[in-house]
């Protein structure tokens, strides 16, 4: 049975099960924008982690079955709470007892799983919790005698209610299912075995790192490093890949790696001293997709056709954010990273930067990230822009048609006054032709000018953000050639009112296909900012999903297996589950399971640092 079907035994499967976002519906841009704007507010004047200095605060660690092991497995997983399909896929591969995917060893189920931020879409609240991800996950694991231990990190989504229904679903001590919470604060610290620490940010909607918990990471993290320990920072969001075009990006990580990891104050002399430890991997979700940075070794030559050698020595930086939400694009991430950038406006940073570059093998290709794009605006395509996203094609008919009425006004007022169907039936066909052939005109001569404009300033050179301009030009244009429907001749038998019914009906008819059409093209037109991301997130596509899944051995090496479900489940059976004798219900149940795959070979990292 399909989602629909499935909704129908909410009441015994204790969720209901949910639709992918259709993130251009406009009831989803208006919400979105509101609550984004408020969390905005709550960021600068109610911020949650201030009051979280007064709250309990602990070291974590894993596995919590057997703290003295000498090695664990853990998985990491992001931007999971969307439609039920694609996260419901996604958990029921991570909850399987191991996974054959050709590695040298079978692939066991984490004994720590960690949730790297936006647990639920669009907006958080408890509801959406329990309907796009506790439900789910609760269903893929009811219990397991392992109890491994979930941790999570609030993403952008997760702070749109000031970070309250976060708090109360992962830091109150709940299970999720057979997996255990633990943390009680949006960050933490976990100890792993062979000297490992994973650690978990929150930067706040890309913000500054509070005082307190600055504090918990001094006193839980800093003060416990030793030389030759390695780190594994979880953060919220890329800020590496988005230092390429915004050169602060990576200031607040920066500073966390310099004073946190590295250095430590010395509470006698009060100077810092090195710690000897080190970052050893930057994992972090929100970009839909999976990439991966590798460390560029002083002198070391890279080019776009000879990628760098493995090496265990390689710190490196990831980002996996395929847990559920829909895909998204790799075409136009960079090829070479300087971090921080030399232009940031840091006072203490390294230099000569640390330079990383980006690996081979992504997800989706560079070609396919290209071919999958286009489809929004395709119209033989299943993910054309209104065709995914009805509202959308809903919304931009009801703006054509006002388009429509204005410009008809307008056109009324040249001629004389009266309503815009009189005005053409008493001034003729020609005027109007005229009129519009003026209005394309203008339009034409606008648009010119702009291209113009970007040329003689060189902002061609930059990524540059697609211009609301261009599009409202275009729109109008579409508009102005739909007032030719008013220069048809019908008969002088039809009432005014019909023919504007009639015409504003086309009107509509043209502005949700013809206006949907070019508003695709435009958005592929960008070359940046969010606006070059509506082309995917236009066709919610819920396949290619995945999640990272690492092993750190008894010799004190980690592996990291990158994978990914090409095809998601969509039918599904009912099963009963029992907790006690008291208590039944009911989950849903893949009727075939998906199948996962490594996206590249295996990466090796060393704990150590070593100069090469």
């Amino acid at each position: 049975m399909n989602v629909r079907e499935l909704r129908k035994h909410a009441d015994e499967l204790r969720f209901t099960p949910q639709d992918p976002v259709r993130w251009l519906a406009p009831r989803e841009l208006a919400r979105t924008a509101v609550k984004a704007g408020l969390a905005a507010v709550f960021a600068d004047y109610s911020d949650k982690r201030e009051i979280q200095g007064a709250l309990e605060s602990s070291l974590l660690s894993a596995p919590l079955k057997n703290p003295g092991a000498e090695e664990i497995w853990v998985d990491y997983v992001s931007d999971i709470g969307d439609g039920f399909d694609a996260t419901s896929s996604v958990a029921w591969t991570l909850a399987a007892d191991e996974l054959d995917v050709g590695a040298s060893l079978p692939l066991r189920r984490g004994s720590l799983l960690v949730l790297g931020g936006d647990e639920a879409y669009p907006v958080a609240s408890a509801t959406v919790y329990e309907d796009r991800m506790k439900g789910p996950y609760r269903a893929a694991l009811p219990t397991a005698e392992d109890q491994p231990l979930m941790v999570a990190l609030p993403g952008n989504h997760d702070w749109y209610d000031g970070l309250t229904a976060f708090l109360r679903i992962f830091a109150q001590g709940r299970r999720i299912g057979g997996w255990q919470t633990r943390q009680t604060r949006s960050y933490f610290v976990v100890q792993l075995p062979q000297r490992w620490w994973l650690v978990g940010l929150d930067s706040q909607l890309g913000s500054y790192f509070d005082d307190p918990q600055r504090r918990y990471f001094e006193s839980h993290l800093s003060a416990g490093l030793l030389p030759g320990d390695g780190v594994i920072v979880c953060s919220a969001e890329p800020t590496w890949v988005k230092s390429h075009d915004e050169v602060n990006a990576f200031n607040a990580l920066h500073w966390f790696d310099r004073n946190i990891i590295r250095t430590r104050l010395d509470r006698e002399t009060g100077e810092r001293v090195q710690t000897g430890a080190s970052i050893r991997l930057w994992l972090t979700g929100d970009k839909h997709h999976y990439s991966r940075y590798a460390e560029r070794f002083p002198g070391e030559p890279f080019g776009d056709h000879e990628p760098l050698p493995p090496d265990p020595r390689r710190r490196q930086m990831v980002t996996c954010g395929m847990g559920g939400a829909f895909l998204a694009s790799t075409h136009r991430l960079p090829t070479s990273l300087p971090l921080p950038p030399s232009t940031s406006r840091m006072r203490q940073k390294d230099d000569p930067p640390s330079a990383f570059a980006r690996a081979q093998h992504i997800h989706p290709s560079e070609q396919e990230s290209r071919s999958i794009a286009r489809c929004v605006a395709k119209p033989w395509s299943p993910h054309w822009l209104p065709r995914r996203n009805r509202g959308f094609a809903l919304m931009a008919g009801m703006l054509h048609a006002g388009l429509f009425l204005l410009l008809s006004f307008v056109f009324a007022l040249l001629q004389g006054g009266g309503s815009p169907v009189a005005a053409v039936r008493r001034s003729g066909a020609g005027d109007l032709l005229w009129f519009v052939g003026v209005g394309l005109v203008v339009v034409v001569a606008l648009l010119l000018s702009r291209a113009c404009s970007l040329f003689l300033t060189r902002r061609r050179r930059h990524p540059a953000r697609a211009s609301a301009l261009t599009a409202s030009l275009a729109q109008i244009a579409v508009a102005l050639t739909a007032m030719l429907t008013t220069a048809i001749p019908f008969p002088r038998s039809w009432p005014g009112w019909g023919v504007l019914l009639v015409c504003l009906g086309s009107a509509a008819l043209a502005g949700a296909a013809v206006g949907s059409e070019l508003f695709a093209l435009w958005v592929l037109r960008a070359r940046g900012g969010a606006v070059a991301e509506w082309a995917m997130s236009a066709q919610s596509i819920e396949d290619h999903k995945g999640f990272v899944r690492m092993h750190i051995a008894p010799d004190g090496i980690l592996t990291l297996y990158p994978l990914v479900l090409e095809r998601i489940c969509r039918d599904w059976d009912l099963q009963d589950v029992e907790d006690h004798p008291a208590a039944r219900w009911r989950r849903p149940v893949p009727s075939s399971r998906p199948a996962a795959r490594l996206i590249e070979d295996p990466v090796v990292i060393a704990r150590k640092v070593r100069t090469p």
